[in-house]
């Protein structure tokens, strides 16, 4: 199935709402320092997920282990634009690159691209994919120094409409709502496969 490749998110004229979920340690840190501290590893990839859904499918709505708090990052959009411009599939389109200059432009990013299904409120896949990107290096380094407007910690919210989503009570228009963020330059949406 071909799914639609377009960044839904929630978002303003300065900030982008991506999402993410940690152990306690890191996310309470974050939340009270409103950044990143000693307990986020810079060395590791962190990925950032503009679908509030999708991350709930993925962290199965913060049960999973290591991935209990869910963390709302409010980074500015030319941060956020920037890392469209350097991404790299973490996998080759061959109507792209040949194998060679992929993996030239993989090894020589330090951001990364993936499409995934998104989803609904049960974790049923819907016919859109999500975005994904993978920060390391460089681009983590600019998350840390200023990329970052607002953390909150939706932990507590994320519980209470896990439990409403449980009893068939959740509908969609109580979560964070979300919408196309226009990606206007035509070399991104070639480069990301974005239709």
């Amino acid at each position: 199935m071909e799914y639609t490749k377009e960044v839904f998110a929630k978002y303003d004229r300065e900030c982008i709402r991506v999402y993410q979920a940690y152990n306690s340690a890191i996310a309470k840190e974050a939340a009270a320092l409103q950044n990143f501290g000693e307990n986020f590893n810079v060395r590791r990839m962190t990925w950032i997920k503009p679908s509030f859904l999708w991350l709930m499918y993925r962290s199965g709505w913060g049960i999973k282990k290591n991935q209990e708090c869910i963390l709302a990052l409010d980074i500015y959009r030319d941060y956020f634009d920037s890392l469209l411009q350097k991404a790299v599939l973490t996998s080759p389109d061959s109507h792209l690159y040949s194998g060679r200059e992929w993996e030239k432009a993989f090894d020589e990013t330090c951001v990364y691209c993936q499409w995934d299904p998104d989803r609904n409120i049960n974790g049923s896949s819907i016919n859109r994919a999500a975005i994904q990107i993978g920060i390391k290096g460089q681009a983590v380094t600019d998350l840390l120094n200023g990329g970052i407007k607002n953390i909150s910690d939706l932990t507590v919210s994320v519980r209470k409409w896990n439990t409403l989503r449980k009893n068939g009570k959740l509908k969609e228009k109580d979560l964070p709502v979300e919408k196309l963020y226009a990606v206007s330059d035509k070399t991104i949406c070639q480069r990301l496969n974005m239709k």
